[in-house]
């Protein structure tokens, strides 16, 4: 019988290696939430046309990456329908934003998610087919300045907080502007008629980019192609004095709260929907691959969509990617192997004593223990070779320890053994 493995591109995800997963997501909703974000959860899966609409038909993401499949129709009243895994989640918002009607509130939607995206991509370190992302969106009406530059800043103060307070050092925040859609045209015909004579000599990708997306040329990650790259036109030059200003101010509001950044006219970033501010966190713990989190500005997204007018801005991270910083950086505040350590490992002397054990065990767990639950069938050494891997402390409990009340606890680390009364133990176990 073929032994059955996860499938290519994916992986399973098992202690100790959660426990930084998890406190990862736990610093995201402390200091998302004091941005005042509140959480959203869409579908893993959506209409095809969804994607195709928002991020672009042209973008490797929707010709190449996504999974897509015939939902049959279960009845003759029905109609088949083209659904797809999730690639990226702005677009599974701005529709949930679209569905429910959120604008007629007529506030700021801040909204943040962590779940799974899905793309056929060639596997590789830090980059799987099935990802975990961590993203947040900001969008509203007009009249509730989601246009606003403040917000761009704000949202980049917030995410350089949350590198800050992870423990993340050494990041660098690349920003650029990519205009206004009257500004990209103009651009893009000037980027049309630079590459015409120099496509012939880029890579395949590059060479179907320039005819059908040129803007998405500038994106491109192959060496080979850098030096013809360089001498493409800047956006900068093609920007309108209301673009020019936008930008000029979302600096202005990052230089007033001291957060560090550097301007790249080529950062474009890979999706269709992008208007004015685009930007990336980078890290050299990543390589040469070492975009850590990017986002933009999405102004005529929802209109795409059929929706109403809601200029909005946000950003995704790959929690693959960051745990790998974490990882390399070796930061001490994150989690350990030894962090998933049970406060106790409760180890009843015999059978007739596993019910109280278990009484034990839930009276400890309920006042915020991590407690682990041996068997009265096993031997003492068993029972202490168990602890050994599994808890800081083991606790002992015979038939004098049941009826006295007065319970002996070892500590592995020091070799103590104490005597300590029932009423007493939670809190010595919290002070260890």
């Amino acid at each position: 019988m073929t032994l059955l493995k996860a499938v290519r591109g994916t992986r399973d995800l098992l202690p100790p290696e959660t426990e930084l997963w998890n406190h990862v997501e736990a610093v995201t909703r402390r200091v998302f939430a004091r941005y005042n974000f509140g959480e959203i959860r869409t579908p893993i899966f959506e209409d095809t046309s969804l994607f195709a609409r928002s991020v672009g038909e042209e973008t490797d993401i929707v010709s190449k990456e996504m999974y897509t499949w015939e939902d049959r129709a279960r009845a003759q009243s029905e109609k088949s329908q083209s659904l797809t895994l999730r690639p990226e989640n702005t677009a599974g918002v701005v529709r949930a934003y679209i569905e429910h009607n959120l604008g007629e509130t007529g506030l700021l939607q801040k909204l943040y998610y962590i779940g799974p995206q899905f793309r056929r991509e060639r596997p590789q370190k830090g980059r799987y087919r099935q990802f975990w992302q961590i993203g947040a969106e900001v969008i509203g009406p007009p009249s509730a300045g989601s246009e606003s530059p403040l917000r761009d800043a704000e949202v980049l103060e917030m995410l350089s907080s949350f590198l800050d307070e992870l423990g993340i050092t050494g990041w660098n925040l690349v920003l650029n502007s990519v205009g206004s859609s009257t500004d990209r045209p103009k651009y893009v015909a000037a980027l049309r008629q630079a590459l015409a004579p120099v496509k012939d000599r880029m890579s395949p990708d590059n060479q179907r980019r320039a005819e059908t997306n040129p803007l998405r040329v500038l994106d491109s990650k192959d060496p080979a192609d850098e030096a013809i790259i360089a001498t493409l036109p800047k956006i900068a030059d093609y920007l309108d004095e209301a673009s020019k200003a936008h930008f000029a101010a979302v600096c202005a509001a990052l230089d007033a709260c001291g957060v560090k950044y550097e301007v790249n006219p080529r950062l474009v970033r890979g999706l269709d929907y992008y208007t004015r501010t685009t930007f990336e966190f980078t890290h050299g713990g990543l390589g040469a691959q070492n975009a850590l989190l990017g986002g933009g500005r999405y102004d005529g997204l929802s209109e795409m969509l059929g929706g109403p007018k809601a200029p909005g801005i946000g950003f995704a991270m790959g929690l693959d990617r960051l745990i790998l910083t974490l990882q390399s950086a070796q930061i001490e505040s994150a989690p350990s192997a030894s962090a998933i350590l049970a406060d106790a490992f409760v180890a009843p002397l015999g059978e007739q004593l596993n019910a109280p054990a278990l009484k034990l065990a839930r009276d400890l767990r309920r006042q915020g223990l991590r407690i682990e639950l041996g068997d009265g069938g096993f031997r003492i050494k068993k029972s202490f070779e168990i602890a050994n891997k599994l808890a800081r402390n083991i606790i002992l409990l015979g038939e004098d320890e049941h009826a006295s009340g007065i319970l002996t606890v070892k500590n592995f680390a020091t070799g103590e053994q104490t005597k300590i009364p029932r009423d007493q133990l939670a809190s010595a176990l919290q002070t260890r």
